[in-house]
């Protein structure tokens, strides 16, 4: 089944460097998922985050105001 995966931030560098470590887990670990970047602050309250990156799998946060790492994303995703 696919996952959603969303990364919720406003584009600093720390959401960039998020995004980039969820497009490397998912990449190396085929994982069937699709990955989308929540830029909208609006958008991003409805998920009650008081800090940015976040990441969201399937419309569940799993990750709030950190960088993950990438032995954590895939304990998370797979």
């Amino acid at each position: 089944m696919k996952k959603v995966i969303k990364i919720l931030g406003t584009g600093c560098p720390k959401c960039l460097q998020t995004t980039n470590i969820v497009t490397d887990v998912v990449k190396n670990n085929n994982i069937d998922a699709t990955i989308v970047k929540v830029e909208d602050i609006m958008e991003i309250m409805k998920y009650n985050i008081l800090s940015t990156p976040a990441v969201v799998v399937d419309e569940v946060v799993v990750i709030k105001g950190r960088l993950p790492s990438k032995s954590e994303l895939i304990d998370l995703l797979v």
